[in-house]
């Protein structure tokens, strides 16, 4: 693999998510790309971000929100800041109303990176979608592609056209990842176990489907392993699968997933569960920085300690003393 900087490059929406819960009402940046390149910053990784925001309040919230993570040029020059509508259910998922714009300049470039990650709306609206898949097709030799459909099925047109848009992003990705919810709606006749092989079909190296609370799973044309989720209480989902996203693209710093290990998968996995774990247990898109994630994985390896019965045990000695015979 060509040797490239240990950086991230970002392509996607960045937008303001409009949370409404019984109690209140609350304006957060949001989309899914840009959660993942905030979420990388939280993890110290050199970033830079491609997206379309507007010069207005909510983008300015935006961009202070991503102190930590380098705009690139051309990424505010939006008529407005678009927005996603979040209502909380009673279980703690969200549902989602759109309002959106979607393009990019047409000279946009994105600068030399170990790993180029695009999803969400961002690859299936016009007329921004055309210059993402542009984007990945001018990627350097060596550069990992990392794509999550994130689907939105209420914006993104119907199936037969998600579909194909779909398969023409995978088939320029390195590293797939859906969420199970993602996977019934693009392949509703297919298990889970089905979709990972139609997905690696397409040319990705690696395929990893999440599952909620079930945990998830991560596959190469030869490994397949599967990865429980985090013990947490869950306050809501928002960010759970950008934080799991993020945490995947951090691995992938150190691994590459043309040649990866079981034991690579095995920790890439356990690592992104203990992240997004981490989420969830908080509300809204609060991702965990480095040393929050570090210390969930040290909990996670510590024994358990034996439990404390109460009795004190008598000290274990030899047998008695024979005296010596006359």
């Amino acid at each position: 693999m060509t040797e490239m900087p240990r950086a991230v490059c970002v392509i996607g929406e960045a937008l303001i998510d409009i949370v409404r819960t019984p109690d209140a009402t609350t304006e957060l940046p949001g989309g899914s790309p840009a959660n993942v390149a905030y979420g990388l910053g939280l993890l110290g990784v050199d970033t830079t971000f491609l997206t379309h925001l507007g010069d207005d309040e909510r983008g300015r919230l935006i961009a202070e929100h991503l102190a930590g993570v380098r705009l690139a040029p051309g990424s505010q020059s939006a008529a407005r800041t678009s927005t996603a509508a979040a209502t909380i259910g009673a279980t703690g998922a969200a549902s989602y109303v759109f309002d959106l714009d979607w393009s990019l300049p047409a000279a946009a470039s994105t600068p030399p990176a170990r790993v180029l990650h695009t999803g969400s709306i961002a690859s299936f609206l016009a007329p921004g979608a055309d210059t993402v898949r542009s984007l990945l097709k001018a990627a350097e030799a060596g550069t990992i592609v990392t794509y999550d459909p994130n689907i939105r099925p209420s914006i993104i047109g119907s199936r037969d056209d998600t579909i194909g848009r779909f398969e023409a992003m995978a088939s320029l990705a390195s590293v797939v990842k859906l969420s199970d919810e993602d996977a019934a709606w693009l392949y509703p006749h297919l298990t889970v176990d089905e979709v990972l092989p139609q997905v690696l079909a397409l040319g990705p190296r690696l395929a990893i489907v999440t599952l909620g609370g079930d945990g998830s799973i991560l596959a190469t044309r030869e490994l397949r392993v599967e990865v429980p989720s985090a013990a947490v209480t869950v306050v809501d989902t928002i960010g759970a699968g950008d934080t799991y996203m993020a945490s995947l693209v951090y691995s992938l710093l150190d691994i590459d997933p043309a040649v990866v290990s079981e034991a690579e998968l095995l920790g890439m996995g356990r690592r992104a569960a203990a992240a997004a774990g981490i989420t969830v247990s908080r509300a809204g898109a609060d991702l965990p920085t480095l040393a929050e994630v570090e210390a969930a994985l040290e909990a996670l390896a510590e024994p358990e300690p034996e439990p404390d019965t109460g009795l004190e045990t008598e000290p274990e000695t030899g047998p008695e003393p024979v005296a010596d015979q006359p």
